[in-house]
């Protein structure tokens, strides 16, 4: 059987129209669930003396890339999820004294949202305890496999090798304010 590129793709059928059995497909699933329940839990373990959460950590990080004060409305854009839920997750961080809000200066129906000094330091703290929770899961591997993992892992996500931190979701460019 020869393959079209201007034919459809196969449903189950991986690029180059290989097909992939359904052992195959389980047995991924299986291992990336497998794989994601043992870095989420290592994550909440580092997470909890902070007093954070990975979602509200996952939102501390964004902003601490923000050129300065972002809307809620770019934060809720960026980390794709609905405005009601980075409401919550400020309303808690603030309480927490890691962000604060502000009225926006351009829109006084908006509001911006900013870290505190101490919301930077637990993004630093937990970032870095962070790095190191990944290594001691990727020292499983030798330096060859964790290559080889990444190199699968940024096929399966569909990112060319050179789109680094494009997954994190990371502002890098510039300001965040408008949305």
């Amino acid at each position: 059987m020869t393959t079209d590129a201007s034919q459809p793709a196969t449903p189950g059928a991986a690029p180059g129209g290989r097909a992939t059995s359904t052992d195959e497909a389980g047995e991924f699933r299986a291992l990336l669930h497998a794989a994601l329940r043992s870095v989420r839990r290592e994550a909440s373990e580092r997470l909890e003396p902070a007093g954070t959460t990975p979602g509200q950590f996952r939102m501390l990080r964004f902003l601490s890339r923000c050129d300065g004060p972002c809307r809620l409305g770019a934060v809720a854009s960026a980390l794709d999820v609905a405005p009601r839920s980075v409401t919550s997750k400020v309303d808690d961080a603030e309480q927490a004294g890691l962000v604060r809000r502000t009225p926006d200066p351009q829109d006084r129906r908006a509001t911006l949202v900013e870290l505190t000094p101490r919301g930077r330091e637990v993004v630093e703290q937990v970032g870095a305890e962070r790095s190191s929770s990944a290594g001691t899961l990727l020292a499983r591997l030798d330096a060859h496999e964790r290559a080889e993992l990444l190199r699968l892992l940024r096929a399966v996500a569909g990112e060319r090798p050179d789109d680094g931190a494009a997954a994190e979701g990371a502002p890098g460019a510039g300001s965040s304010r408008g949305a």
